[in-house]
């Protein structure tokens, strides 16, 4: 029907073809009563008029049309699918004008055989159907058009042909009513598109709407490496068993953190570190006992071990796990092996953060011990905690200028026997009673985010106290690992050195071989910026832990002190003295000087200039004192 315009065509589109289905289902078994109550009626008031033939034809319309009505239930239609429905409009379009043909036909097969009661009676049935069938095909325009013209015509071509008095009156009025009602029925069609393009626009959105926030709670609580649970999530399960009701089905909360991870991340690459950690996570979720984990960052997960567990059980699930982990891991061809440190607390407390922090606290117990140890949190750990937690808050809450205090140990030269240097030592106080050496507050340096200050302050108060400018003495100062790789750090403190009046070159920085581990590229980069801001530099406790000569040749270095461990052995063990030889040769012909710290007795003093060490410090040659008593025993030296 396009030659009556593209208004009375249906909209195309699963949906639409679903709306239409719809909207027919409700309206069209109505317009089937009308039809069937209709023909019935006609019919019977024929019954003595009409020959038997006629009559017979009710029957006919009554089932198709009942056939239809329940063809057309909403129950019926609901259960179709799209492309049937497509075919049922089609056919409904299709068959439309013609069913409405047949039933104007037989009217008209009965016009002739009734009195002027009965034809009147026929008049007000084809005005009638024709009214249910266009206003029931609504929202099918192209079938109301075809109906509405199937009624219209043939009926009024007929009454204009009978010769009847009001023939040209009853032809117009059907005529301009179709025509009002099919505009009618356009306009509602036109307003059902509407209001169906807003339902799609409006369910589309909720459906975006839907699909946003499932992507958000993905990103929320799922782990883009892993594909578990991410840290909000994992802790979110925590707080749930946190605020249950039965405290004694309370789960084990255990922190797994892997080690050598690092290792696998700078070996093979990130894409084998992302390998590692999904092949953990689906290994931690086979392991019987554990009903949730997830990654908290890095390569630290969170594991809540089944509350029913007692002490022994969670320790042979906790090793279960270890286990686990420990089994080999194929990527590329390579085969990696890792282990893992295991800290476990049973859950207590209200809130998800003083539980991680026993968890904690139990994991940086294993991971000294090593090799994947597995730590139970314990009565002792909870002193230990809260006195760590004290000393925190008040390092953190503190001057820290007023709570430092600076002690120098002097550096001797054996070959001059006279003082060259001096070696700053901080000790800190909570409450300036009671002072504490670098070993027992660092760490909370670091973990409070003070170490470059006190690095600074360290820094600017050796120099006020020991004036190298006037003494001619080399000052040394120990950098946290935090400050080797932090950037611009060199530029911080040099530009406090010159501020003092001070030269760089009186300054001696010394690192650990820690502070080189944190990350090797960087902490070489960053003494490379120290060397040219005129600072010399010293590698600290050498010949401890993990050292590698080969840190002598790749670094920056003016000086390695060797390990008081050393200086312990040497007068009394041979291998000790071989070892001490083969390190100062080398840096002899690398042209590094050597010093040892930690020198008790004359013989160990011996033993080292034996060996060619010139440079100690130690208790045999002065303990650390306050920035006057050094400086006394200094000048008394000169003098």
């Amino acid at each position: 029907m396009r030659c009556f315009g593209r208004h009375w065509q249906q909209r195309r589109g699963d949906a639409f073809t679903e709306a239409y289905a719809q909207s027919v289902s409700h309206r069209a078994p109505l317009l089937y009563l009308v039809v069937i109550f209709n023909a019935l009626l006609v019919d019977w008031c024929f019954l003595h008029a009409a020959p038997l033939a006629l009559l017979l034809v009710a029957p006919v319309i009554v089932l198709m049309a009942a056939s239809r009505a329940r063809y057309w239930l909403p129950s019926r239609v609901a259960r179709r699918p799209v492309e049937q429905l497509r075919i049922d409009i089609q056919a409904m379009q299709r068959l439309g004008g013609w069913a409405a043909l047949v039933f104007v036909a037989w009217s008209l097969g009965l016009y002739p055989y009734g009195d002027p009661g009965q034809r009147e009676l026929l008049h007000f049935v084809i005005a009638v159907t024709m009214f249910a069938a266009i206003l029931g095909m609504a929202h099918a325009p192209q079938t109301a058009l075809r109906l509405g013209l199937a009624f219209t015509l043939p009926w009024s071509l007929f009454v204009l042909a009978t010769g009847h008095p009001d023939a040209v009156a009853m032809a117009l009025a059907q005529v301009f009513v179709t025509a009002v009602l099919l505009t009618m029925t356009h306009i509602q069609h036109r307003d059902f598109v509407r209001l169906e393009l807003s339902r799609q626009l409006l369910a589309r959105r909720e459906r975006q709407t839907a699909e946003l926030a499932s992507a958000h709670y993905r990103q929320a609580t799922v782990d883009h490496l892993t594909g578990g649970r991410n840290r909000r999530a994992i802790l979110a399960c925590l707080e749930e068993h946190l605020t249950g009701p039965d405290d004694a089905m309370r789960p084990w909360l255990a922190l797994f953190d892997l080690d050598g991870f690092k290792h696998v991340n700078d070996t093979y690459g990130h894409a084998a570190g992302d390998h590692v950690l999904s092949t953990v996570n689906l290994r931690i979720g086979s392991v019987p006992g554990v009903s949730a984990h997830g990654r908290l960052g890095g390569d630290e997960f969170a594991i809540l071990f089944d509350g029913s567990f007692d002490t022994e059980t969670v320790m042979v699930a906790a090793r279960a796990l270890s286990a686990a982990i420990r089994e080999p891991i194929a990527f590329n061809g390579a085969t990696l092996r890792l282990c893992g440190s295991i800290g476990l607390h049973r859950v207590k407390g209200t809130t998800a953060s003083t539980c991680l922090e026993r968890a904690d606290a139990a994991l940086y117990k294993a991971k000294e011990l090593g090799d994947g140890a597995i730590v139970l949190f314990g009565e002792e750990d909870e002193v230990a905690l809260q006195r760590r937690i004290t000393v925190m808050r008040q390092f953190n809450d503190c001057a820290l200028g007023e709570r430092l205090r600076l002690l120098y140990q002097p550096i001797y030269d054996c070959r001059t026997s006279r003082v060259v240097g001096m070696e700053a030592l901080a000790r800190w106080s909570p409450d300036g009673v009671e002072w504490q050496a670098p070993g027992e507050f660092l760490a909370i340096a670091d973990a409070t985010g003070r170490t470059g200050e006190l690095t600074r302050l360290v820094l600017a108060r050796t120099l006020a106290e020991c004036r190298p400018w006037e003494t001619g003495l080399e000052v040394s100062i120990n950098l946290a690992a935090r400050d080797v790789v932090r950037e611009g750090f060199a530029e911080t403190i040099a530009q406090i050195v010159i501020e003092a009046g001070a030269s760089p070159a009186s300054v001696m920085l010394e690192v650990t071989e820690r502070a080189l581990q944190l990350d090797p590229r960087r902490a070489a980069a960053q003494l490379i910026a120290f060397r040219e801001k005129g600072f010399r530099i010293a590698l600290d406790d050498f010949g401890a832990g993990w050292s590698s000569l080969s840190q002598l040749r790749d670094l920056p270095l003016d000086r390695i002190k060797l390990d008081r461990e050393l200086a312990a052995a040497l007068s009394t063990d041979p291998g000790a003295r071989a070892v001490t030889g083969m390190i100062v040769a080398l840096a002899w012909q690398l042209g590094i000087g050597c010093s040892i710290e930690g020198v008790e007795t004359e013989a160990q003093a011996a033993a080292a200039r034996a060996l060619g060490i010139h440079l100690m410090q130690g208790y045999h040659f002065g303990r650390p004192e306050l920035a006057a008593e050094a400086l006394r025993v200094y000048a008394q030296a000169v003098a």
